[in-house]
């Protein structure tokens, strides 16, 4: 048998194909075509309103084009607002609107089902200890990523 099977590169792509066909099908069994990073930036400008695209990348680890085709995505549904910043003309300030506040909240039961799916068949204890595990490393290697990861504290986040 091929060591391919038992590497963690592999191991950790094919975790990641499972865990977007585990959200696709829950999204999908609750009417609602939407995407995992959609919900990411829904939840972070949720928490998060004013805040800038750039910024809200950072918050999720992604890239500038695709936070682009994210966030054009979310308001042709008419989820989120872009208006131009008081201090920066050139910057777009993000906000929800009233349906993107709605599609947060029906989202988010769908989004806990389909993440505790993720991790069927492994006790409390290993659930506990494989997150403890995947956190250290994604923090360890963050700056390795083409879109790194920019943890902030609500006070933090610059307002645009």
């Amino acid at each position: 048998m091929s060591d391919i099977y038992s590497m963690p590169g592999h191991l950790i792509r094919r975790l990641h194909q499972i865990s977007v066909s585990l959200f696709s099908e829950g999204m999908k069994s609750a009417g609602i075509d939407m995407t995992s990073p959609q919900f990411a930036a829904l939840a972070i400008l949720e928490e998060n309103p004013g805040i800038d695209q750039a910024t809200l990348a950072g918050m999720i680890a992604l890239d500038r084009p695709t936070i682009g085709g994210v966030i054009e995505r979310l308001a042709a549904k008419g989820l989120v607002e872009r208006k131009t910043s008081p201090t920066d003309r050139r910057a777009k300030s993000l906000a929800l609107t009233p349906a993107g506040a709605e599609m947060v909240q029906r989202m988010r039961p769908v989004v806990v089902e389909t993440q505790s799916r993720v991790l069927d068949g492994l006790s409390e204890a290993e659930k506990e200890k494989f997150i403890s595990l995947a956190e250290k490393i994604t923090l360890l290697h963050n700056d390795r990523s083409r879109a790194p990861l920019v943890i902030r504290k609500k006070k933090e986040v610059s307002q645009v």
